[in-house]
């Protein structure tokens, strides 16, 4: 399944909601199921593991200021003997002296307007019968799946555990009042770190949304009751055509702060990508995916598109911030897409095997415990694998697990064949 250093496995999910005029078109059946799937980018240009850790490892980058916070790791694993080494953000645990960092991330709303209605799905072909129609898909606006004063997408993903402070407890263990992926990663480097200083935090803004006309053939709503979307209409558009907007937008974008030190975050709202044609449900969907785009001969660009739902479509684990919290975690762990792992899958997402340190993939559709926010708003978090579990035993992190909710209590065993 994969295709090299820099396919992205990304984090596949989606979400599902928006629309009303069309009648339910499987009145008497379960609605079909849209599958999880891997994302494996189109880049414009090859990237090897090589050239991205000789730009970010550069005198003249560091000397610069111009790549994000990151250490280098090495580790030799006990699945297979192999030594192994990667990039992960944050300060090293052992410089005691400067154990946190806080990292610049602008939550870009994406506004999807398609010209296409899906009134149907064939359930043996996956096609999807449509018709012309005009549809809207706005986080910046609000949502009538929700109760107000909750009922602001792009307000309640700003208000959230993933880029907002909460108290975190796994197991037993406070891990600290602060963001869910810092207490994820404290949690994950539990025995390495120092506990009371160790943070890699977030300070998010939010800036104006990008408009995305979504031609005929590239994207389309598909009307509440058709799938699990029984509020609303959900979205899907091809992914390549939004990867391609969005890596466009970055010069623009740097006007507003955006830049290789920084986390741009684009934040769909209930719609999925498809891997070509929308209009075949076999071809649909990833909720999100986390990936690097070349910015100079010695930077690289981190971003993240990711789906909002609102509708449960896939289950409650998909939910609000679940998608973010399995993408947000991956970028911290593997940000530029080049860490590799001993051979493991059958789990999670993953029908085969991967070689890459994806926190996210082995626990799709497994839930954190949930959090209420301030707001009074319960959000959805997705459980994530530790460092131990892709390198093997003894386990560094908390309690001894493999994962910070306790799903994964021994590592991920022989090597995946």
């Amino acid at each position: 399944m994969r295709r090299g250093l820099f396919q992205m496995f990304a984090a596949a999910l989606i979400g599902v909601c928006a629309l009303g005029t069309f009648a339910a078109a499987q009145a008497h059946t379960q609605p079909p199921t849209v599958k999880l799937k891997n994302y494996y980018p189109v880049k414009k240009v090859q990237v090897t593991k090589e050239m991205v850790t000789a730009a970010i490892t550069s005198a003249a980058a560091v000397a610069s200021g111009v790549t994000l916070p990151v250490w280098n790791y090495q580790v030799i694993s006990s699945r297979d003997g192999n030594l192994y080494d990667g990039v992960i953000v944050g300060q090293n645990p052992s410089d005691t002296a400067h154990p946190s960092v806080s990292i610049p991330a602008q939550l870009v709303p994406i506004i999807l307007k398609t010209h296409t209605i899906g009134t149907a799905v064939d359930r043996k072909t996956g096609v999807i019968t449509t018709a012309p129609g005009d549809t809207t898909f706005d986080p910046t606006v609000v949502d009538a799946c929700l109760t107000a004063p909750n009922n602001l997408p792009v307000t309640l993903m700003n208000e959230s555990p993933v880029l907002s402070n909460a108290d975190f407890n796994f197991g037993g263990t406070d891990v600290g009042t602060t963001q869910y992926v810092d207490a994820f990663q404290r949690a994950n480097l539990w025995s390495a770190i120092d506990q009371k200083r160790y943070h890699v935090r977030l300070k998010p803004v939010v800036l104006d949304p990008i408009v995305i006309d979504v031609p005929n053939g590239s994207g389309l709503a598909i009307v509440p009751g058709v799938l699990r979307n029984k509020c609303a209409p959900f979205g899907i558009v091809d992914i390549n055509l939004l990867d391609l907007i969005v890596t466009n937008a970055f010069t623009q974008l740097a006007r507003k702060g955006v830049n290789p030190k920084t986390f741009p975050m684009f934040m769909l709202y209930n719609s999925g990508m498809s891997f070509g044609d929308p209009t075949n449900l076999n071809n649909c969907c990833a909720g999100g995916y986390h990936s690097i785009n070349p910015a100079g001969p010695l930077t690289f660009q981190t971003y993240s598109p990711f789906d909002f739902d609102t509708s449960g479509v896939f289950g409650v684990s998909s939910l609000d911030t679940g998608i973010a919290s399995h993408e947000v975690g991956e970028w911290v762990n593997d940000p530029y897409v080049i860490n590799p792992t001993p051979n493991w899958g059958h789990v999670g997402q993953v029908g085969g095997c991967q070689n890459n340190y994806e926190v996210g993939d082995p626990l799709t559709g497994k839930e954190s415990s949930r959090i209420i926010m301030k707001n009074g708003y319960t959000y959805h978090l997705q459980e994530l694998a530790f460092f131990s579990w892709f390198y093997g035993a003894p386990s560094i992190g908390l309690n001894g697990w493999y994962s910070n909710n306790g799903t994964f209590l021994t590592d991920a065993g022989p090597v995946c064949q």
